[in-house]
């Protein structure tokens, strides 16, 4: 059985993290798409909010074999715990890599059997982060094309709760 771990924070998940977990999910008995809960950072949307956003997507693709759930601390050893192997990292830019290749190798020295496996994202999909989603929702900008309706939709009711 081959477990992975896809770790995120989240803030909000996007298309283009559903992608890359909906393309890996067909490659991994078990996926567990967590949150990394960092205490020191301060997330727009509750942990709550944002397991419920994945959620959405697990929904949307039907995937039968992703496991939403939270960790704190580092993440090779979230991924210790459930024997997972392999850890997911998507890929939008240079940039991207460079920061994904400095954690693969301090996560390959805190453990030599944990692998990183990277997926390029779609190409539609390369200018979607969070943080550009944060962005243009709190200016009032349209965000349907880089989240799911349902997702847009939370977003909005957290604004209108705030």
């Amino acid at each position: 059985m081959t477990i992975a771990v896809y770790p995120m924070s989240a803030n909000p998940p996007t298309w283009g993290h559903a992608d890359i977990l909906h393309r890996a999910s067909a490659h991994f008995d078990t996926i567990y798409w967590a949150i990394g809960i960092n205490s020191k950072k301060k997330y727009l949307f509750s942990t709550t909010d944002r397991m419920e956003m994945m959620q959405i997507y697990v929904n949307h693709y039907q995937l039968e074999n992703v496991i939403i759930d939270t960790y704190n601390g580092v993440t090779t050893r979230y991924a210790e715990k459930q024997n997972a192997r392999i850890l997911i990292k998507g890929l939008r830019n240079l940039f991207d890599f460079d920061s994904e290749l400095q954690q693969a190798t301090a996560n390959r020295g805190m453990n030599p059997r944990l692998e990183t496996f990277c997926l390029l994202c779609r190409p539609e999909l390369s200018i979607v982060s969070s943080s550009l989603v944060r962005e243009l929702f709190n200016l009032g900008e349209d965000i349907s094309s880089y989240v799911h309706p349902d997702v847009e939709e939370l977003m909005k009711q957290h604004l209108q709760n705030k």
